[in-house]
């Protein structure tokens, strides 16, 4: 029973802290509703074209880091692959449907990041890098996250043999699909916008 307990803990703080809004609390400081600009989402890509790439560092280092606590944490006290899935994957709800913004908020790619840190460690970084290649060479935010999400399910296979985190993989190329599927409508329709000029 404990171990639920812990569990049902690990889980809801998890969501309430992916539901904070970093995107619209850092723009509304700046006098703008993020919600209003852009493509309304409270990401770090809409705040880059409403306040910059400063701006759009900061709230996605945040995002990052609001999931990877809770999951840390929870590594600490949860050795069960299965039941950290739940874990990881609360921040996750909780940046795409925030309690504190009428569950309206981002796509996940930086909660997915989250994920990622945990279970690669040290490998992220170049992951990173190779991210950011592809962004500079493609020019579109979304497409590049909807290509590189693709290799995620194989990746967690590889580093830990775990069934649990192969199907965190698979949740998480089908949660940035959905996510992004007015981007993929606007790829297709080839009017998605550039964010590397």
């Amino acid at each position: 029973m404990q171990e639920y307990i812990i569990l049902f803990f690990f889980i809801i703080t998890g969501y309430l802290l992916g539901s904070i809004p970093f995107g619209y609390i850092i723009a509304k400081r700046k006098n703008i509703d993020i919600t209003k600009q852009g493509s309304g989402n409270i990401g770090a890509t809409n705040v880059s074209r409403s306040l910059g790439p400063k701006y759009a560092l900061l709230v996605a280092v945040l995002d990052i880091l609001k999931a990877l606590l809770p999951i840390y944490i929870a590594s600490y006290y949860i050795s069960n692959d299965w039941y950290m899935l739940f874990v990881i994957i609360a921040p996750m709800i909780g940046h795409i449907f925030p309690i504190w913004l009428n569950f309206k908020g981002g796509k996940a790619v930086t909660t997915v990041f989250a994920a990622i840190f945990y279970i690669t460690g040290w490998k992220a970084l170049p992951f990173l890098v190779i991210w950011a290649i592809m962004l500079k060479l493609i020019k579109i935010m979304s497409l590049t996250n909807l290509i590189i999400i693709l290799f995620i399910p194989i990746w967690f296979w590889i580093e830990t043999h775990s069934l649990p985190y192969l199907y965190l993989g698979l949740f998480c190329v089908i949660m940035i699909y959905w996510t992004h599927r007015e981007n993929i409508k606007r790829l297709i329709e080839g009017n998605e916008k550039k964010i590397v000029k």
